[in-house]
């Protein structure tokens, strides 16, 4: 049997799929670290890891290269820079990252999900995205999205996406813990 209290997972706690990944976490007895920031609303505030500025830096990027990567203007909004920093450390820290969105015809996620999403084909980590318009899984395999059912295999791993979370969101999250870890604790 797979002893749960070793797998960590890592997220921004806001409210959407990152919270629906923490709610499940919470059940399944893993381990949750919420990266924040000073000023950053979450809407789950259990394990969070505020940021210091200097460990923000670590994940600062120009707005520009972000902007030229998504194919999307972002603002240059401090608050916006520190979201983008504070997921760099969210995928830094999970071996594999699940995200929860709406992939785009040109292969990259819909908002602030598609840079964690970008990073961590950027870092060549396993990585799988819940497509809500399609209502299906999908895995990167280094060039294109694959159908697939994906399950957790690594003990650190990201959860995040679309603070607009379906129904049918939520039960692709609890599916992912059920096909990775068993049917939900009695």
């Amino acid at each position: 049997m797979t002893d749960l209290s070793q797998y960590t997972l890592y997220s921004g706690g806001l409210k959407g799929a990152e919270a629906e990944f923490g709610r499940n976490a919470e059940i399944w007895g893993i381990k949750e670290v919420n990266f924040s920031f000073k000023g950053h609303r979450m809407d789950r505030v259990k394990d969070v890891r505020v940021l210091t500025d200097e460990e923000l830096k670590q994940g600062d990027i120009s707005m520009i290269i972000v902007s030229k990567h998504m194919g999307r203007t972002y603002a240059e909004a401090e608050k916006i820079r520190r979201v983008i920093q504070s997921i760099f450390h969210v995928v830094n820290n999970g071996h594999q990252v699940f995200a929860v969105g709406w992939i785009q015809p040109d292969k990259t996620v819909k908002g602030g999900t598609g840079w964690a999403v970008e990073l961590a084909k950027f870092f060549n980590r396993p990585l799988s995205v819940f497509d809500q318009e399609s209502n299906r899984w999908y895995s990167w395999n280094g060039a294109d999205w694959v159908e697939d059912e994906p399950v957790i295999t690594h003990r650190n791993f990201a959860g995040t996406g679309t603070r607009y979370l379906t129904e049918d969101g939520k039960k692709a999250i609890r599916g992912l813990y059920e096909r990775s870890f068993g049917p939900h604790p009695a």
